[in-house]
């Protein structure tokens, strides 16, 4: 499958960099609109990690995505996820696309395989037709020079006035801080050690990305958690970026 249509949620301890979330509630989530503050040992910890992984490597890396990520569903299997009911809880729009459409019937839904950088979503899906599309853990999947191919792709098929819903990695989450010396690939982006990929999002990052591409932000904040890893006995910051941007009624 191709990198670009994979969806990275949170993993098991076991997975290199990540850290399967086990608090769930509003007790232990907030929204904000600004980044955590690091602490000192943190921010010294970036600070020294500057060193890229070269060109060749990272050529190398990009060409292998589908295939590293292909291992990756290969090894995991259907354990990768779990059903955390969030998506229904923090996007009201799914909930309501599904039961009060008439037309909705699973049997009816088409499935089909696409790398969203390159392969148009117009091959199979009519224009200006979807009422929703999801991003959730897919754009850190794919490279930064390429992001804004998938919006571009995207656009063309979400009706005017219809959202995309998005959440991602955000800055500073926890396990950003966990990737070691030598897994930097560029600004905010790393390399775990299975070779996929993950970018971290900055709100500012972010808004530029989908207002260059025709759309208008409607809700994009931070989601700020505790989350519980009994393996290790920590209780770590977990840090998401939430958003939804909408395609104009009218073209601009």
């Amino acid at each position: 499958m191709d990198e670009s249509i994979m969806s990275q949620e949170d993993v098991f301890a076991s997975h290199p960099n990540v850290i399967a979330p086990t608090c769930e509630g509003s007790a232990f989530q907030k929204k904000a609109h600004s980044i955590r503050t690091l602490s000192a040992e943190e921010a010294e910890k970036l600070a020294r990690d500057q060193t890229l992984i070269s060109d060749f490597k990272q050529s190398k890396l990009e060409k292998e995505a589908q295939k590293n990520w292909d291992l990756f569903y290969k090894r995991n299997s259907a354990n990768f996820f779990k059903d955390r009911h969030w998506t229904t809880r923090e996007f009201e729009e799914l909930k309501a696309c599904c039961e009060k459409n008439p037309s909705y019937n699973i049997e009816r839904c088409k499935v089909f395989q696409c790398d969203l950088t390159k392969d148009e979503l117009l091959e199979n899906i009519p224009a200006d037709s979807v009422d929703v599309v999801l991003l959730i853990f897919v754009l850190s999947a794919i490279h930064p020079d390429k992001m804004h191919l998938v919006l571009q792709n995207i656009y063309k098929v979400l009706k005017p006035g219809k959202c995309v819903l998005f959440r991602d990695y955000g800055l500073y989450d926890h396990s950003m801080l966990r990737f070691k010396s030598g897994s930097k690939l560029g600004d905010n982006f790393y390399v775990r050690q299975d070779g996929t990929r993950s970018y971290f999002f900055t709100h500012e990052f972010l808004s530029q990305l989908f207002m260059a591409e025709g759309y208008e932000q409607v809700v994009n904040e931070y989601v700020l958690r505790e989350t519980v890893n009994r393996k290790e006995g920590l209780c770590v910051p977990r840090i998401f970026l939430q958003s939804k941007f909408r395609k104009p009624l009218s073209k601009p």
